[in-house]
């Protein structure tokens, strides 16, 4: 049975990615950090429906226990052929405002725990030739975001990520991609008003809001053998927003 570890599995669109990879016949590993009691009820609901899930606690600002987390995965269901970095946080802030904890805060969590993350699965895929990497995004992180200089540069860096990996890893049968999200309903956009949020809508060119589903189907395509031709892509889930 193929197994995927979901980064951020308590989140909204962590939650939807997992959900999807259940549908597709896939072993869940779910990693949490402070959304133990999410995690705990989706593992619920992925076993009620047949899958072997399973959730695993870790605080990814900690460069270190990426490499923890990976070997308690793949010594639990035995291998990882896909990792989803869904973990995220964001703060909407003036640069002038910008501290140096909230700087570590958002790059460690954001870009560092993928790239640690990526660095200790792929010992892994290299050694069974083959595998599939994957990131989440946002589409603030190819045209930035006012008030989330920070937060946006930290996606930047995923994109970069994404390219330079892609082709350090495809020798061994690895394909790397990312997606991009653009306004999705997720409690990370619930401190934005009903009118915030109607205006977004009618600034997207379909009209409105993204739901976690739309950005897990995307990630199931881009990790599926339906995409292996497909590497080193970033993939807009925005309705049109960035074009």
């Amino acid at each position: 049975m193929p197994a995927v570890l979901v980064l951020g599995a308590s989140g909204g669109i962590g939650a939807a990615i997992c959900r999807r990879f259940a549908e597709d016949g896939y072993a869940v590993a779910l990693h949490y950090c402070s959304g133990a009691e999410k995690a705990r009820q989706l593992t619920e609901e992925l076993r009620a429906g047949g899958c072997d899930a399973e959730a695993f606690a870790a605080d990814l600002s900690d460069p270190t226990a990426a490499e923890a987390l990976i070997a308690a995965a793949e010594a639990r269901f035995g291998h990882i052929d896909c990792l989803v970095c869904a973990q995220g946080i964001a703060r909407r802030e003036l640069v002038v405002d910008t501290t140096p904890e909230s700087w570590r805060q958002l790059t460690d969590i954001n870009l560092g725990a993928s790239v640690f993350a990526a660095k200790a699965v792929c010992r892994g895929m290299i050694r069974r030739g083959r595998g599939s990497i994957l990131f989440v995004s946002s589409m603030w992180g190819t045209a930035g975001a006012s008030l989330e200089a920070v937060y946006s540069a930290t996606k930047a860096g995923l994109h970069g990520l994404t390219y330079s990996l892609a082709k350090e890893l495809a020798p061994s049968g690895i394909r790397v991609n990312c997606v991009a999200p653009g306004v999705i309903d997720t409690p990370m956009n619930g401190d934005l008003s009903a009118e915030d949020m109607a205006a977004l809508a009618a600034d997207t060119p379909l009209g409105r809001i993204g739901t976690p589903e739309d950005v897990a189907e995307a990630a199931a395509f881009l990790c599926s053998e339906r995409a292996s031709f497909i590497t080193g892509q970033v993939l807009g889930v925005d309705g049109g927003f960035i074009l």
